[in-house]
């Protein structure tokens, strides 16, 4: 867990879901992680999930608020690795106007 992670409620934030149309990219899925994802969520060049703008389409709710992904169990590598806290969350916070703690 990053430090200070148990300040972190993802559910709440969903900052790293809306980040960047570049960041929920496929990288290191098997064929059949990737099978399981919604096709309605797989971006036409199937390189990653499907975005509107910077927010990834299996993203549900209010960022900021409260928000949870519809295809949680199914998810990316990408999205798995995206920690309470880490850089990558405190970046995504940062650039969506969030503070870091």
């Amino acid at each position: 867990m990053a430090v200070g992670a148990e300040i972190f409620d993802c559910q709440s934030c969903g900052a790293c879901c809306a980040y960047s149309a570049d960041w929920p990219r496929f990288s290191i899925e098997e064929d059949e992680q990737l099978e399981k994802i919604p096709e309605a969520f797989v971006a036409a060049d199937l390189s990653g999930m499907r975005c509107d703008g910077t927010r990834c389409l299996a993203l549900a709710g209010e960022i900021g608020k409260h928000v949870a992904c519809t295809i949680y169990d199914v998810r990316p590598e990408v999205c798995r690795e995206c920690m309470p806290g880490d850089p990558e969350c405190l970046m995504a916070r940062a650039e969506r106007g969030m503070p870091a703690i």
